[in-house]
């Protein structure tokens, strides 16, 4: 009876669909080829692709490409949960950004997506206790993306952040899985105390463009933050809330604001 062979390829189907569509691209634009190749065809897995993204992006003058490399691959072999939640954000950003038609455009061109998965680097080297560093991926990240994430921040997986300009998210801000937000959202605080002072998302929240929320509050599952709403005060689960203070104006509309996308108020 012939030997068994003990070696199988891991099944990762995120990864292997962004090949597939990898090679695509390339023969539909060949001029394209050299930027697929180095992003995406040259790597083995999914995680290498990344570390060569966030080195490529935030390497300067300050710190080269090789030990910005060096340092998210370092990151991703000691937390395998960074490249489970950045394959949950690509599978966001596909089902939810009706302008997102494949895997690979987030890893390519999308500053949100980037943006985020530089943030699990530098926050997996806040929590080694490696803070200038963190600090200096938060400086670039902002300076690359427009995206300021402090390092110490909490986020989940399942995340799309559309358009992905002035985001800022505070120090103790808590993000919660499956969360949507489009551009110019805040996560702040109120004062200068040193505490605990910046908002908690809890899963499935979707916030519109140019919401503020601020203080140390709760926004409660499923819920919606109409655009350009200045949030101050807790928001129960499932809510719609919309005004400058915020108020509830109904409920959520469906069972998972996050992922329809729907912000109409009273449409649904």
């Amino acid at each position: 009876m012939p030997e068994t062979s003990k070696t199988l390829k891991a099944i990762d189907p995120v990864w292997d669909r962004i090949g597939d569509e990898a090679r695509l691209a390339v023969q539909d634009e060949p001029l394209l080829g050299g930027l697929v190749h180095s992003s995406i065809l040259h790597h083995k897995t999914f995680e290498d692709a990344l570390s060569f993204r966030i080195a490529l992006k935030l390497s300067s003058g300050e710190m080269s490409e090789q030990m910005m490399r060096e340092l998210a691959d370092a990151a991703y072999r000691d937390d395998p949960s960074l490249g489970a939640a950045a394959r949950a954000d690509v599978v966001a950003v596909y089902e939810r950004d009706p302008a997102c038609h494949r895997f690979l455009q987030p890893l390519l061109f999308y500053k949100g997506f980037q943006a985020v998965q530089a943030y699990r680097v530098g926050h997996w080297l806040y929590r080694q206790g490696r803070r200038d560093l963190a600090y200096f991926v938060q400086m670039r990240v902002s300076e690359v993306f427009g995206v300021d994430i402090h390092p110490a921040a909490r986020i989940g997986q399942g995340i799309m952040i559309d358009h992905a300009h002035s985001i800022v998210i505070g120090e103790t801000a808590v993000v919660g899985d499956n969360v949507s937000m489009l551009h110019s959202v805040t996560l702040g605080g109120t004062g200068k105390e040193d505490d605990d002072r910046h908002p908690k998302i809890g899963d499935g929240v979707l916030i519109g463009a140019g919401a503020h929320v601020l203080g140390n509050i709760s926004i409660g599952y499923c819920s919606r933050i109409a655009a350009g709403s200045v949030v101050l005060r807790d928001v129960p689960p499932c809510k719609t809330v919309a005004g400058v203070p915020a108020k509830i104006v109904g409920e959520a509309g469906c069972s998972q604001p996050s992922v329809t996308m729907d912000q109409l108020i009273g449409a649904s």
